[in-house]
């Protein structure tokens, strides 16, 4: 028994002591990690200190040469050569790209990035150009010589034009009809295929019904429809027409044939009984 507890002692003694030596060896090993990690943080820090210094020396110097400029028009190269940074030159550009000039020095200033002692330095050289005001030419003096009084040019009383056969230089004699007028009753004409009643002169816009006391209407000479024969954008090209009664045309066309007369066009859910009505005078169905 007293062997036993000897032994047991001398193991407990030995443990206690091997556990110290066990942590002042990692304790030591701890220290001389952080210690390396501290050296290698100092050496990059020299590192990188380094080679900054080292890309300074070999960035050549940018040299400044003070000279007349104008924001407006001054190129890249220029820009630069005033000492502007790249950052302020980009945005220059971009401004005056996007619709932006520079009516006063002042307004230069205001440039995103540009510094006031850099506008200090470069205002004595701005030099922005006065616009150009066109003035207005005098041209009052010319005109009796020129244009005759139209006034006297209109008809007289009781005149009676033929709408069918009037150019724009005729319609503009009728009182209560310009150029303007003129050129829209006779593109609406045309489209037609010629008047058949006065009363159409309405269907032209800002005609008004004073104007129609000045003519008459000769229908000898209408130009008519082929509804057997056109083609498509003819027949929808017809004030009185439109895509879906031109389509309704054709496929009746491409179905069944020709079509024989007004009356089988009235079968169609196109056609009201008011647009055969207007229509009448100016389809051919040969």
């Amino acid at each position: 028994m007293l062997l036993l507890t000897v032994a047991v002692s001398g193991l407990i003694i030995y443990w206690i002591s091997y556990q110290k030596q066990d942590t002042s060896i990692c304790h030591k090993e701890h220290v001389s990690v952080d210690s390396f990690q501290r050296q290698l943080r100092l050496q990059e820090k020299r590192m990188h200190s380094y080679h900054r210094s080292l890309k300074k020396k070999n960035k050549p110097e940018r040299k400044v040469v003070l000279q007349n400029f104008n924001p407006n028009t001054a190129d890249s190269l220029t820009l630069r050569q005033l000492g502007l940074s790249d950052f302020v030159i980009r945005n220059i550009l971009r401004y005056r790209e996007k619709g932006g000039s520079f009516r006063t020095s002042e307004s230069f200033s205001k440039i995103y990035g540009l510094s006031s002692e850099q506008y200090r330095t470069l205002h004595p050289y701005i030099q922005i150009p006065a616009p150009k005001i066109a003035l207005p030419v005098d041209t009052a003096p010319h005109l009796p010589s020129l244009q005759p009084d139209t006034a006297a040019l209109k008809y007289a009383e009781g005149t009676k034009v033929d709408l069918n056969r009037a150019d724009t230089s005729i319609l503009k004699r009728v009182p209560g009809i310009g150029s303007f007028l003129a050129r829209k009753i006779v593109a609406y004409r045309d489209r037609l295929g010629g008047f058949y009643r006065v009363e159409q002169l309405q269907e032209v816009m800002h005609v008004d019904t004073v104007v129609n006391k000045w003519f008459r209407v000769d229908s000898c000479g209408m130009r008519r429809l082929e509804v057997n024969r056109a083609g498509l954008d003819e027949l929808r090209r017809h004030p009185y027409m439109d895509f879906y009664k031109a389509k309704a045309i054709l496929e009746y066309r491409r179905k069944r044939g020709k079509i024989k007369g007004l009356s089988r066009l009235a079968l169609f859910e196109e056609f009201s009984g008011k647009d055969l009505e207007r229509l009448l005078p100016y389809l051919s169905f040969d």
